[in-house]
């Protein structure tokens, strides 16, 4: 393992804290402005592609009471986009609006053909999409066949050809100008809603109706939560966003959902921040989407009454219990496969098949084995239901290789070896027939190969250096925690440095309990999913994050160790 240290520039930002200084100028800060984390600094919704176009129909749709059908996605981000626009659009005076998330097992993700026909049962004349849409070009020609106008709000890479909606808002289409392209489906959504709000406004919806016009931050928890969830950089609007949202969070300004779901993952929500949605609440929403219907997150996410919160996030967290055993065996297997290639055998792209993957887990897999290997990852599981003879992946990819760009070029290279696909720089998904998968796996192997250098496949830990004894304290994990929010494209700070080690145990089976010294300081360590240490080292090397440890009322250092090793 390399430790890296973050490169720092040496005119910095003009923090008055010179720790921070280092932080945020090793992570590309120029000004103090750019901290700002007020909402009027929000990019405008101005240079979104068809923002008006979308504006202006949603806004027909609201003042002639007309049907509109919300299509999402079966994760966190689409969970979120959904619930936002279902009570946004109620709150502006649209009485007939209504949800639709495609079960992953029987439809597949998208606006597809065969969930606009799901649609019409409902007789919309209007399809909103959330988080999904851009590749949905046959799905829209049967919406325009059926009379039905689509809108597409999306985020995901655009495909060579576009479906022809009547709008589509999304900041990653090849002429967009918009200057951020790493907000999450539910940060489109939300820009389109305020476009919408002030179209209204422009209408005199408000007045004539008598209607107070609805203030939109609050539904910014919404717009935290899927931001974080969907693991997309926090780029600084994205650090707006999300600032704005867990401060509604921390003074109780949420939504029962939320708070339900805070409480089962054991989270305070007075101190919640970015990594407590990541960790906590995000898992617990994506696990419905993943074993079964991501309606009963989206119902937790909307309910306005505490009891039916409570029962809701009490689902989801069962759900998630589920979904961490299946997950666990399916690591275990998937990692098995791996340590039995050939020499030379996958040894750039990673692309695993076993029959009893579920397939709403194997992204998380896919996850686990790039984190293991340093390698990109693609893991498979039977499609079933209508397509018997197909696979469905999920891949994850690492630093310098855009996951998305590797799937395209197999598409264009073989055609026909892949059904569809889609995605992000650092995650996609993609539909195979099983026949082809020895196939495939050489092409995605070749094709990862082709474009890889040997420093992205060394697995390395980069830091922000080493911490002076005097930082080591609460003051600093209370600095640190206030001047986020960390995440993605602006990692959360990661220090290293060599301590005197005290003693170590094993707990919970697989943790293990340390206690360092640093100078005159003993400190109390975490590291999860570590064996003991061999021959009782006096010395180690720790890499590791400062965090708090609450026991019995009583509030202590303690460090989260990203790795560690033995000194000689």
């Amino acid at each position: 393992m390399q430790i890296l240290v973050r490169k720092v520039p040496p005119a910095g930002v003009g923090v008055e804290h010179p720790l921070l200084d280092r932080i945020y100028a090793s992570r590309g800060i120029s000004e103090v402005a750019e901290m700002d984390r007020k909402l009027s600094t929000l990019l405008s919704p101005a240079e979104l592609p068809d923002i008006g176009k979308a504006a202006i129909r949603l806004a027909d749709a609201v003042q002639k009471q007309e049907k509109i059908m919300i299509v999402g996605d079966f994760d966190a981000d689409g969970a979120t986009s959904v619930a936002l626009c279902m009570l946004a659009l109620k709150s502006f005076g649209a009485k007939h609006v209504d949800f639709l998330v495609p079960n992953r097992f029987d439809f597949g993700y998208g606006l597809s053909p065969e969930i606009v026909q799901l649609a019409q049962t409902k007789n919309p004349d209007l399809i909103m999409t959330v988080d999904n849409g851009v590749a949905s070009i046959a799905g829209v020609a049967e919406a325009n066949a059926a009379n039905i106008d689509v809108i597409i709000t999306d985020h995901h890479l655009p495909g060579e050809v576009l479906p022809d909606a009547v709008a589509l808002v999304n900041p990653n289409l090849n002429d967009s100008v918009f200057p951020s392209k790493s907000m999450a489906g539910v940060g489109v959504a939300y820009y389109v809603l305020s476009w919408l709000r002030q179209e209204l406004r422009a209408r005199d919806w408000f007045q004539q109706t008598q209607r107070k016009e609805p203030n939109l931050a609050q539904y910014l928890d919404l717009v935290a939560l899927g931001t974080v969830a969907d693991v997309v950089p926090l780029d600084r609007n994205n650090r707006v966003l999300v600032h704005n949202g867990l401060l509604r969070m921390q003074r109780g300004m949420t939504r029962p959902g939320i708070k339900a779901l805070a409480q089962v993952g054991k989270r305070d929500l007075t101190t919640i921040s970015a990594q407590d949605l990541g960790f906590a609440i995000g898992p617990r929403l994506n696990a419905a989407g993943r074993l079964e219907d991501m309606s009963v997150g989206i119902r937790c996410l909307m309910t306005q009454d505490d009891a039916e919160a409570k029962r809701l996030a009490g689902s989801l967290d069962e759900l998630n219990q589920t979904r961490r055993y299946l997950q666990q065996d399916m690591v275990a297997d998937a990692e098995l496969i791996v340590s039995q290639f050939k020499v030379g055998e996958q040894t750039t792209g990673l692309s695993v098949y076993h029959e009893n993957f579920h397939q709403g887990v194997v992204g998380i897999v896919a996850g686990r084995l790039r984190e293991k290997f340093h390698r990109p990852a693609i893991v498979f599981a039977d499609a079933g239901g209508t397509a018997p003879d197909e696979l469905k992946g999920s891949a994850r990819s690492i630093d310098g290789v855009n996951i998305r760009d590797v799937l395209d070029s197999i598409a264009t290279r073989y055609p026909g070896l892949l059904i569809k696909f889609g995605g992000h720089a650092m995650a996609a998904g993609l539909s195979i027939k099983k026949v082809h998968l020895p196939r495939f796996h050489k092409v995605f192997d070749k094709a990862v190969a082709e474009v890889v250098t040997e420093d992205m496949l060394s697995a390395s830990l980069l830091t922000d250096g080493s911490l002076a004894g005097e930082d080591l304290n609460l003051q600093t994990v209370e600095l640190l925690a206030s001047a986020g929010p960390w995440g993605s494209g602006f990692a959360e700070p990661l220090f290293s440095g060599e301590f005197a080690l005290i003693s170590q145990r094993v707990v919970g089976d697989t943790h293990l309990k340390l206690v360092v010294k640093h100078g005159d300081r003993v400190i109390d360590c975490i590291a999860f999913s570590q064996p003991m240490l061999s021959g009782s080292p006096a010395n180690v090397l720790m890499v590791y994050k400062l965090a708090v440890n609450d026991y019995a009322g009583s509030r202590t250092l303690q460090l989260m160790v990203e790795y560690i090793e033995a000194l000689p």
